[in-house]
């Protein structure tokens, strides 16, 4: 039988990319307030997006949200998508480091005005709530180069593509229209790359520098980035990831470099990338990049469907328990447990715990 309800509603991962952005990754303060604040806020963000970018209709203003392992179990309970766990360290000839992380929003712009007024919107909606742990506020550098001098992104799948490289399918069927995001927050040594031949900076890219045009293969080094950043599935196609890398820099603090920001359908890709990168296909053929771009974050996040955001009710928690005192039960009365079943909505929704509940 086909299902006659309309398909999942995703967040906007596939957009196209932008000239500004800003990354916030928060942590959730101790204690049930702050999930209570946190649901408002998920169940409200269609309408802040709303409400900002209709002031510029042109400003291609975007945002995805998304959550760590530990906050979706705090926020939301069982079900949970079946590949979302903490970021997984590595540790090769540089280390890939695992940071705090419980939810991620990434604010994309043509201009950082429409940025910085969403993100001022949302930050004042958590008060209290969460605290910031890290944020980046990131540009276009010229023709969509990184401040090591080469293009960013150029083999990202467009249209459709990008659709199937991001987007869940039947694979995780709850979470359906839902995807992953890994990021990690690069500083670069640049005067130490400043001082690389050119042609030594080509073979760790991978690439032309002026031209931007790739190497031949049978050119290109064994740790050359793009080298150890292709794989393929075991039928030797390409799994392709969604990358919106953008460079940042505060002269003050001395800090340059660039927030990579992969969206993915399933982690493993990524990771499978980041292995290759920090340890080397074969073993001991690392990425040579990271002799000048050392990871100072690293987090892992799955991104919900709209549809899944705007059903949050904000005084449900997990288990579809409303959050609100419960009269003590009589002696010799049952009462459910956390192994009782729950029951469907009935409506021909999946019963998430967290969805708004019918009137």
């Amino acid at each position: 039988m086909v299902s006659s309800l309309p398909p999942p509603v995703s967040q906007s991962v596939a957009s196209r990319l932008t000239r500004t952005a800003i990354f916030l990754v928060l942590t959730i303060k101790p204690g049930s307030g702050p999930e209570e604040t946190i649901r408002g806020v998920c169940a409200d963000l269609s309408s802040l997006l709303r409400g900002v970018g209709f002031r510029n209709l042109n400003g291609q203003l975007s945002c995805v949200m998304g959550f760590g392992s530990d906050a979706w179990e705090r926020l939301f309970g069982a079900p949970r998508p079946k590949d979302l766990h903490p970021f997984r360290e590595i540790h090769g000839v540089h280390h890939a480091v695992s940071t705090p992380g419980d939810i991620l929003f990434h604010i994309r712009a043509a201009s950082m005005d429409l940025c910085y007024e969403l993100a001022k919107h949302i930050t004042d909606r958590f008060g209290e709530a969460v605290s910031i742990e890290d944020e980046v506020h990131g540009f276009k550098y010229f023709d969509d180069r990184d401040l090591i001098g080469f293009v960013d992104g150029t083999e990202n799948p467009a249209d459709q593509a990008a659709l199937d490289a991001t987007i869940i399918g039947e694979e995780d069927d709850a979470f359906a229209g839902g995807s992953y995001v890994i990021v990690q927050k690069y500083l670069h040594d640049l005067k130490g790359w400043d001082a690389l031949p050119v042609e030594e900076q080509e073979n760790i890219i991978g690439r032309h520098k002026l031209s931007d045009i790739e190497q031949l293969d049978a050119e290109k080094k064994p740790y050359a980035h793009n080298v150890l950043t292709s794989i393929n599935d075991e039928d030797g196609e390409q799994l392709q990831i969604v990358r919106d890398n953008m460079p940042f820099g505060e002269f003050g603090k001395g800090e340059f470099g660039t927030y990579f920001i992969g969206y993915a359908r399933s982690p493993h890709r990524i990771e499978r990338m980041l292995e290759n990168m920090f340890v080397g296909n074969p073993p001991g053929t690392y990425d040579h990049l990271l002799d000048f771009s050392r990871a100072v974050t690293g987090c892992l996040f799955f991104i919900p469907t709209a549809d899944f955001l705007d059903n949050v009710a904000p005084g449900v928690v997990p288990g579809g328990t409303p959050e609100a005192p419960q009269p003590a039960p009589a002696p010799g009365d049952s009462h459910p447990t956390d192994d009782s079943p729950q029951s469907s909505p009935g409506d021909g929704s999946l019963g998430i715990g967290s969805l708004k509940e019918r009137g």
